[in-house]
């Protein structure tokens, strides 16, 4: 059931995962279809992606068992095991998407860095990422022995002292502010010499600045992880759950939304060839001013008795004589049974056709 902070939960992992997933399908859709270049950065945010849906089921399924609940409000101890089992899971994969996502922004960054001394910046980004997460992963995972001790709480096994288990999590928010922030803002520095429009340059450094967002999380993230050694756990964390979520989700986006730029230029094109149609069409159905008093025009004009006249032929037959108008001429008008010369009636050129109305 989803009350309180289990429908927070829910509702922060399930849009996050809408943004992380549109904008990597966006992505591999520029990558394979537009540019067709498709690299090894754009394959780890897949994979990043992939593990991302992984941590989001965690989250969406443990909602909705338990997580964010108070123990008050579990009817059975089975229904803890089974929040705590996928809360164990989440955290699991939290880690790797995170991590994955971040090696992806790096190698991206490396298509830019011209100078040897800007790529040896992101490869000591790479290498503490990496450092420092696979280790607090390996924490996470095997701090209860035997592992299924962490949400069966038998008593049968033992976990490590929670207070250390914080004290990783505290090394690893530290490192991972620190590598978002330089992923977030060393673009803005990189980006200086490329060959591009001052208005392109700006753009980029934007979205490369929303590494800084996720980092955001990370630090919003640190004042929780103390309630990680709360008794009320599943309850006492769930802030910890929430801004995992948003960080995994944003730092997904991030890395994501620079590789769109093609994108943008074609529907900018598109958007321009509609608007030149549009123009033309408009154009032609719609006459200017000095079409309509000087252009062209076909004139049948009923008002004008000597356009629609009837006749007596030979035998009492009736004739209808019809006269079509262009401008800028002179015309006469002759009648259909004499061919008399008449008067002029305008200056303009006028084409007569005579019917057999009896017929």
């Amino acid at each position: 059931m989803l009350v309180g902070r289990s429908k927070s939960i829910f509702v922060v992992t399930l849009i996050f995962l809408c943004i992380s997933l549109t904008t990597v399908a966006l992505r591999c859709y520029v990558r394979l279809r537009l540019v067709r270049r498709f690299g090894w950065d754009d394959a780890l945010m897949v994979l990043a992606m992939a593990l991302n849906i992984w941590f989001a089921t965690c989250g969406l399924t443990g909602s909705v068992a338990g997580i964010g609940r108070k123990l008050d409000d579990f009817d059975r101890p089975e229904e803890i095991e089974k929040a705590l089992f996928w809360w164990w899971l989440g955290q699991s994969a939290y880690v790797w998407v995170v991590t994955i996502a971040r090696l992806s922004i790096a190698m991206l960054l490396l298509r830019i860095a011209i100078r040897r001394r800007d790529s040896v910046v992101t490869y000591v980004v790479m290498s503490l990422t990496v450092a420092v997460g696979l280790p607090f992963w390996l924490v996470l995972m095997l701090q209860c022995q035997p592992v299924r001790e962490f949400w069966q709480r038998t008593g049968d096994g033992y976990c490590i002292d929670t207070e250390y288990i914080v004290d990783v999590a505290y090394l690893y928010s530290a490192t991972a502010c620190l590598c978002d922030f330089t992923l977030g803002l060393y673009p803005i520095y990189l980006i200086r010499d490329l060959q591009i429009t001052g208005r392109s340059k700006w753009a980029l450094a934007g979205i490369f600045g929303l590494g800084c967002v996720a980092s955001a999380a990370v630090v919003v993230r640190i004042p929780f992880l103390p309630n990680y050694m709360e008794t009320d756990f599943l309850y006492a964390t769930s802030g910890i759950a929430i801004s995992s979520n948003i960080e995994a989700g944003l730092g997904i986006a991030a890395g994501s939304l620079v590789t769109l730029r093609p994108l943008c230029h074609r529907l900018s094109s598109l958007n321009s060839i509609v608007g030149r149609n549009v123009r033309k069409l408009t154009s032609l159905v719609r006459p200017s001013n000095n079409d309509r008093s000087h252009g062209s025009q076909v004139a049948l004009d009923s008002s004008w008795p000597g356009n629609w006249r009837s006749d007596s032929g030979p035998e009492g037959a009736q004739f209808v004589s019809t006269t079509v108008t262009t401008p800028n001429a002179r015309a006469r008008r002759h009648e259909a049974e004499g061919l008399e010369e008449g008067e002029v009636i305008s200056s303009r050129i006028n084409v007569q056709r005579t019917f057999d109305m009896s017929r």
